[in-house]
């Protein structure tokens, strides 16, 4: 079963403990933790080693940066400390990001804000003057700037929990809406259909059946099973076994031999490249030629068009 993989981000001397507590949360609410310091990045040696910490935020789907007083080793890339660029990482990456400060830090971040340009000043709770710069980025941006100041590990468990459990209710809540979604799409797609009939038959009284014939087909109620099962965002359209072959090769998908394990007797068979997910198409819906055979809704079985996702199976 997959897990949520969450990658925690700050520096270590300083934070050792609150990093090791959130490891033990983290998996108490049965996720994966990624932590540098327990050997969870895999390092090469084709690129620096802190490459190799950005590569696995890409791998992760969860960030949480613990921001402290001290400024870190710093990227042998840019201006920045290794922990700052995770964090720039994950927002870039789009990955959902957690942003805890100490409160100590917050505070004084007040007295730096107007005191910026002075560089006489020094300040108790960072080492290094950048680590408010960098806050200041993060205050700035338009996306993902929530910071949470916390004083104890405590206060950080205790909000993610409720975060997590508002995902998850969310996530619950648009579950449930989708299938009247999917509902209403069908009702204008099948209202489109007899539109389009009607206006068209009158516009065209000579032509008759194959009228009916070209409605009908360029609104095949296989485009739009195809459609949803694959997720595409736009419409397709198909009028041959080879137009689909096309189309479903363009999704990364690779036609499989009869032969294979995961193929079935009546179907022609996809397998996506890397992932175990199979894409099947019945026979019944091509002529022998290969040909698109018409459909008026009612006629449609959805069992025509099947996706199965090997990957979700529990061994």
């Amino acid at each position: 079963m997959a897990k949520p993989r969450i990658f925690v981000s700050s520096t270590y001397y300083d934070l050792k403990h609150i990093r090791a507590d959130l490891e033990r949360f983290i998996r108490e609410q049965g996720y994966d933790p990624v932590l540098n310091e327990k050997g969870h990045i895999p390092y090469g040696s084709a690129e620096k080693l802190e490459e190799y910490c950005y590569k696995e935020i890409e791998l992760s789907d969860v960030l949480i940066s613990i921001v402290g007083g001290r400024f870190g080793s710093e990227s042998k890339e840019e201006k920045y400390s290794i922990s700052n660029l995770e964090l720039k990482t994950a927002i870039e990456k789009g990955k959902q990001v957690y942003i805890f400060v100490e409160n100590s830090i917050l505070h004084e971040y007040r007295t730096y804000e107007p005191n910026k340009e002075n560089e006489t000043i020094k300040y108790t709770s960072v080492d290094d003057v950048r680590v408010f710069k960098f806050l200041e980025e993060v205050y700035s941006l338009p996306l993902n700037n929530q910071l949470k100041g916390f004083d104890t590990i405590q206060e950080i468990n205790n909000y993610l929990k409720e975060q997590w459990s508002g995902l998850f209710q969310r996530l619950l809540s648009e579950n449930a809406r989708q299938k009247e979604v999917n509902i209403i799409e069908d009702l204008k797609s099948t209202s489109k259909t007899l539109n389009q009939l009607v206006s068209y038959l009158i516009d065209e009284k000579t032509r008759g059946d194959q009228a009916v014939k070209d409605i009908l087909l360029s609104n095949h109620p296989a485009f739009d099973e195809l459609r949803r099962k694959l997720s595409i965002p736009y419409r397709v359209i198909f009028q041959n076994y080879e137009e689909l072959n096309q189309l479903v090769k363009a999704r990364q998908f690779e036609e499989e031999d009869i032969f294979d394990d995961w193929s079935k007797d009546g179907f022609h068979t996809w397998k996506q490249k890397n992932r175990d997910i199979y894409l099947r198409v019945s026979h019944e819906i091509f002529e022998t030629e290969s040909r698109l055979k018409i459909f008026t809704p009612s006629e449609w079985d959805s069992r025509y068009i099947e996706l199965e996702d090997q990957e979700d199976i529990p061994f």
